[in-house]
């Protein structure tokens, strides 16, 4: 059952769970959104991005595009495109994977790993943290930092939606 620890802060007891957060996210997202998308390898990115598309009407498999580097889910409300940017070393690489031409346009963006290349991607995003539970393997705990005023209000949207849910 996915839990709401406070604001922001969401405790996943299994994959379904993430899952589950990421199609509450879903009717939050708009044209433009960007979601970069933070943790070690295993701990449920592609879930959560399972439910991201899920959400958004498009009942299409997800898998991580990691060696396509990205995947577009284009069957549901707004296009989401998945980006997987793991395998990038430097940032000039970036202007192959096609993220330029849709980044803060068009669809809503997730991006796995994008982190790293923070400074050349953009100022206003989503950061969906997901961390693994040292003491139980299927936990986690997913904490969403939002940066810039479209980011807080996507955030604030989440976050009632997690509550609803709960109750």
């Amino acid at each position: 059952m996915l839990k709401r620890i406070e604001a922001l802060r969401y405790e996943s007891a299994c994959a379904a769970d993430t899952e589950h957060l990421g199609e509450l996210v879903a009717p939050a997202l708009a044209d433009g959104d960007i979601l970069v998308l933070t943790g070690g390898l295993g701990v449920g990115k592609t879930h959560f991005t399972k439910g991201v598309s899920r959400g958004l009407g498009d009942e299409h498999p997800v898998t991580s595009p990691t060696f396509a580097l990205m995947a577009v889910h284009d069957g549901g409300r707004i296009p989401l495109f998945h980006f997987d940017l793991y395998r990038l070393e430097h940032a000039y690489e970036l202007e192959d994977t096609g993220i330029f031409d849709v980044l803060g346009y068009e669809g809503a963006c997730l991006l796995e790993w994008g982190e790293q290349f923070q400074d050349e991607l953009c100022d206003e995003y989503l950061s969906v943290v997901i961390s693994r539970d040292a003491d139980d393997e299927n936990k986690r705990t997913v904490v969403l930092k939002p940066y810039g005023a479209r980011a807080e209000e996507l955030a604030r949207q989440i976050d009632k939606a997690v509550k609803d849910d709960a109750e």
